[in-house]
Parts: structure tokens; C-alpha cells; sequence
């Protein structure tokens, strides 16, 4: 009876769960810096994720027709890119403030496929939470160009989300597995040039394939359990979560934030919420 009463909450702490093991996962990651550098954490995180998940997947089962391939590599290389930016992002500035930052490349997009009234005020919501993020918006002064890191990977996030679309015909084992090798492309050669023999150290080796699967491997999966049973709403609002819960973890580190840094995240989750909750609801064919 307790096991009947709990599945329906299932979903959304697998969702929970993601957030918290990306949280987890990337506070860890954070340690490595002073061994590896920002370039070398990020280029054994999407390494080590991309051979585990073609291990898993084994995409060779499927044929790539040229143009799937086509777009696979720009949904790969852009997610490379979003990781690297992110994890450059986040030498200098709060990893909650770093996550509220790049939630905007998402929220971007899904305001641009819109033009209601209602979807202003939550374009308004994410530029007060920028602004109060920003020097000019009186907040805390933050690292200018930490801050444009964070920026460029929301630029990335966006971007991957449109070329994720047009992957959206393709099994998800397939498009997710082939694009984490074409991201590997980007982020491995920088983490190599940067960092060197380091990256064959056993202990970082270990360190980096724990980051892998804390980082990637296990919100990967919780999410695609999820989305196979809540709406796309419900996962859109659990999800909008994610910088309050990157905040608060970070805490840990000793990265304690200003009121105005609260506010500010609150603005950027309440703009995705808000999004999410009155986006227009579109039938749109789900593939398998």
C-alpha cells in the first residue's frame, strides 16, 4: 500500500533527484579546478560521459542518415561548448548565481516562440533577475568575465535546444550518445592542451568518472524516467527549481549569496515557472 501511495511522487523526485545529483556532481567538480583547471574537469566530464553512454546505448545499432548527422554534430558541439563555458563560468562566480544566469538561454527560447501578453511579464521577471545580477542593477559586484561565460553558455543552452528539436525524430539513446561524442571534440582537446599528463593521474581519473556519472550519467536518467510520465508542464515547473537548489547546495562551499542574489534567483525561477506554467499547449507527435 505505501509502494501504491509513493508512485505517484516517484516522477517528480526523480526530477528532484537530477537537480540535486547535477548539483552534487558539479560542487564536486568545483574541487578539481585547482588540480586541473576549469578545461580539464569539464573535458573528463563530457569524455568520460560520452563513452559511458555509448557503452549503454551503443548508437551503431541505429544508421545516420547525413542529415541526422548533420545535426547531431551541431547539437553535440554546441552542448560542448554550453559545459565548457559553464565550468569557466564558475571559476569566478557562485554556482547558484552561474545556473540563474544560463536558466536565461532556455527562458530566451521559449519566449521567442511566443508573443502573448502574458509571456512579457515574464520576459520582464528574467531581466529583473539579470539586472539585480549585474553591477548596473546595484546588486554585489560579480567577475565581468565570469559573468560572460555563464552568458555565452546560456547562449548554448538555447542553441542546444533548438538543435535538440531537430534531432527529436531520432531515439534519444541515439541523438544523446552521438552528441556527447561530438561534444567530446570540443572540450577534450581544450581540457588536454590545458592541463596535460594531469588528466592520467589515477585519482583524477577516478575523480573525473565520478563527475561523469554524478554530473551526467545519473540526471540523464532520472530525467528521461521522468518525462515518460509527468507533462511537459509539470517537468518544466520541477525543473525551473534548478538554480534555487544549485544556490542552496553551493552553500556548502561556502559560497554564501547576498539578498539581492536571492531575489534575483527567485526572479529568474519564478520567470521560468511562470513560463512554463502558461505556455501554449500544443499537440505536438510523440516519437519513440
Amino acid at each position: 500500500m505505501q509502494t501504491s501511495r509513493l508512485a505517484p511522487m516517484l516522477p517528480a523526485l526523480a526530477v528532484l533527484g537530477s537537480v540535486t545529483s547535477l548539483a552534487i556532481g558539479t560542487s564536486y567538480a568545483k574541487q578539481l579546478f585547482p588540480l586541473i583547471g576549469a578545461q580539464g574537469t569539464s573535458a573528463l566530464r563530457v569524455g568520460f560521459s560520452a563513452l559511458l553512454l555509448l557503452l549503454f546505448w551503443r548508437p551503431w545499432r541505429w544508421k545516420t542518415r547525413r542529415p541526422d548527422a548533420i545535426t547531431i554534430l551541431r547539437y553535440g558541439l554546441t552542448l560542448g561548448l554550453m559545459n565548457l563555458l559553464f565550468y569557466m563560468a564558475l571559476r569566478t562566480i557562485p554556482f547558484g548565481i552561474a545556473v540563474a544566469i544560463e536558466f536565461t538561454g532556455p527562458l530566451t527560447v521559449a519566449m521567442l516562440s511566443s508573443r502573448r501578453p502574458i509571456d512579457f511579464l515574464w520576459v520582464g521577471c528574467a531581466a529583473v533577475g539579470l539586472l539585480l545580477l549585474l553591477p548596473i542593477g546595484g546588486g554585489p559586484a560579480l567577475d565581468p568575465a565570469g559573468v560572460l561565460y555563464a552568458m555565452g553558455a546560456a547562449a548554448c543552452w538555447g542553441l542546444y535546444i533548438v538543435f535538440g528539436k531537430r534531432a527529436g525524430h531520432l531515439h534519444a539513446g541515439h541523438s544523446v550518445s552521438l552528441g556527447l561524442l561530438a561534444a567530446s571534440l570540443v572540450v577534450v582537446p581544450v581540457g588536454v592542451a590545458h592541463a596535460g599528463a594531469a588528466l592520467l593521474d589515477p585519482k583524477i581519473l577516478v575523480a573525473g568518472l565520478l563527475v561523469a556519472l554524478v554530473s551526467s550519467a545519473i540526471p540523464m536518467s532520472l530525467e528521461m524516467m521522468a518525462l515518460k510520465r509527468l507533462p511537459k508542464e509539470t517537468f518544466g515547473i520541477l525543473i525551473s527549481m534548478e538554480p534555487a537548489v544549485a544556490a542552496l547546495w553551493a552553500m556548502l562551499l561556502h559560497e554564501h549569496l547576498h539578498g539581492l542574489q536571492w531575489l534575483a534567483i527567485g526572479c529568474t525561477v519564478l520567470a521560468s515557472v511562470g513560463s512554463t506554467m502558461t505556455a501554449r499547449r500544443l499537440k505536438v507527435p510523440v516519437t519513440t
